[in-house]
């Protein structure tokens, strides 16, 4: 991912209307990210376009998943 993208990805996870996601996303990003396969990367940035509390909703895990990339992907974000 070139520079510009990630600064835009950035921006998108950090001016989230929730807190929390701002901080989860964030942190993920500065220390899982680039851990993160093309494809993983591709499912991240689909899950970042969700609606916030969609996206609250799968992260924190008052709602499961169902697509296993979406699994693998929000794993890893709960790990950082």
């Amino acid at each position: 991912m070139e520079l510009h993208e990630l600064n835009k990805l950035r921006w998108h996870c950090t001016r989230r209307a929730l807190l929390e996601l701002d901080i989860t996303l964030g942190r993920f990003l500065d220390n899982g990210f680039n851990q993160l396969t093309e494809s993983q990367v591709k499912t991240f940035v689909d899950l970042v376009a969700m609606e916030d509390h969609d996206l609250w909703a799968l992260l924190s895990g008052k709602v499961d998943a169902e697509d296993p990339a979406e699994i693998e992907v929000i794993a890893a974000i709960r790990k950082h």
